[in-house]
């Protein structure tokens, strides 16, 4: 992913077991299993949500992003994605 210096990116990134029905990408569809998500806050305010598979190299977008910043701020967001991939059922941002 391309962005701002990483020093300043302001991100969150945790392993989580896809439930069934996994996470839905723009790249390759669903994927599932244990995944790694990360949500990283924009310059315009937005919140990019990307996936991959834990260990692996290649990240995927989460169907839906780039998504509003919530009030509640990037960390929430990141807990709301992070329930929304466990839950399954072809999750996406939005």
């Amino acid at each position: 992913m391309n962005g701002p210096d990483p020093a300043e990116t302001q991100q969150f990134v945790d392993d989580v077991e896809a439930g069934r029905g996994g996470a839905m990408t723009d790249e390759v569809g669903v994927v599932t299993g244990e995944l790694t998500v990360s949500t990283t806050l924009r310059p315009d305010g937005r919140a990019d949500v990307a996936v991959q598979y834990t260990g692996a190299e290649e990240w995927y977008v989460l169907t839906g992003s780039p998504v509003p910043l919530p009030s509640a701020g990037l960390e929430a967001l990141h807990r709301d994605i992070l329930d929304r991939v466990r839950r399954g059922g072809g999750a996406q941002a939005g």
